[in-house]
């Protein structure tokens, strides 16, 4: 059975500055999905948040960029806005960034990962979602998914990985892109995704037949508005096992924490912590910046019940790294690398700071 896995998020609304999303707008997109599936325009569904972002999760036959589909999500996002209002929730349709729905939601402000696949006999796929950040932050864990052998021994072991992998990695300022085959091509690639805020990994592929194994969302708000209007808060769907890296294999990079850009007021560094569905919420400095996993088992374009993947005490001392890593950064304040580089606060309100000293200058 072929089944397109569409995975749309946005930010309609914090409740209580940007820590949380309110109850009623994930049952307000509950019923709206629900609906859907009984009209028989999707298959299947699930609805979560992630700290302040609506999360939609959706099974249909219609391929990517559905107009249908897209307009399903375009839908609840201007309906769960109009209801942010309404509870005078923070930042209330802060992703909307255009008011007229085209037919689909590229460079309009939400979050779109899709792929389209042949479902095989056992389909388990992992839904990434993340707060407080940018889709640079998944760069690294797709390396070591798809291409580091310490991280995944299968690439060593395993006759349906060894040959490796192509990723497509996006030039989000040029709006560009450019496929690298691992192994033989990682050191160029490692060249160009090192630099987080502009190069990203769009999609990885396998050689053999050219399956798809992992989407990310790419777009960028701060490029799209032209100003600052929060964070991107990534999505990305990993489809694992027979031929691709087993669950234990994608789960396995977030143990070691990194550093990811976000955090406070879009414009620091910090660690980027994996969480249970329960505790995907904000609070300290905003953050730290989140990310939650959940695992499915397709069945026929049925989602079934979800696993919560980073729900596991095998994640603990990744929590209290990342709690260390935040102590530590937090100690320079104002000053970078806690602060971002100047390319990526220029969107910021700093901005407007800088401009009103610029006349204050005088030749040295």
């Amino acid at each position: 059975m072929r089944v397109t896995l569409s995975v749309i998020k946005a930010d309609v609304g914090g409740w209580v500055g940007h820590s949380h999303s309110h109850p009623e707008i994930l049952e307000l997109a509950r019923k709206a999905l629900e609906d859907a599936k009984d009209k028989k325009k999707i298959l299947d569904y699930y609805v979560t948040a992630c700290g302040d972002d609506l999360e939609l999760i959706m099974t249909h036959k219609k391929g990517d960029a559905n107009k249908e589909i897209h307009g399903i999500a375009w839908d609840i996002f201007l309906e769960g806005t109009a209801r942010a209002k309404q509870l005078k929730l923070y930042g209330a349709g802060q992703d909307i960034l255009k008011t007229a729905f085209s037919g689909n939601l590229k460079g309009m402000g939400p979050g779109v990962a899709e792929m389209t696949f042949e479902e095989r006999l056992s389909e388990p796929v992992i839904i990434f979602m993340a707060d407080k950040t940018e889709p640079g932050a998944w760069s690294i864990p797709l390396y070591k998914m798809f291409a580091d052998p310490f991280s995944n021994p299968g690439l060593v072991i395993d006759p349906d990985m060894h040959q490796g992998f192509k990723f497509t990695v996006h030039d989000i300022v040029e709006k560009k892109e450019v496929i690298f085959s691992c192994p033989e091509e990682m050191y160029d690639m490692l060249a160009l995704i090192g630099t987080v805020g502009r190069y990203e990994i769009k999609e990885v592929r396998r050689k053999v037949g050219n399956d798809i194994a992992a989407v990310t969302s790419t777009d960028r708000l701060n490029l799209i508005a032209g100003r600052y209007v929060g964070k991107d808060d990534p999505v990305m769907i990993v489809r694992a096992q027979k031929g691709l890296p087993d669950v234990g294999e994608v789960l396995e990079p977030f143990a070691t924490p990194y550093f990811v850009a976000g955090w406070n007021r879009g414009s620091h560094n910090g660690p980027f912590m994996p969480v249970s569905e329960k505790d995907a919420h904000m609070s300290r400095f905003d953050g730290p910046p989140r990310v939650m996993a959940m695992g499915f088992q397709l069945a026929e374009g049925m989602l079934g019940l979800p696993a919560d993947m980073f729900d596991d005490p095998g994640f603990d001392k990744a929590r209290m790294e990342c709690n260390q890593m935040a102590d530590f950064i937090r100690r320079n304040g104002p000053f970078q690398p806690h602060r971002l580089e100047p390319s990526e606060m220029e969107y910021t309100t700093l901005s407007e700071i800088l401009k009103k000293l610029k006349t204050r200058f005088k030749k040295a």
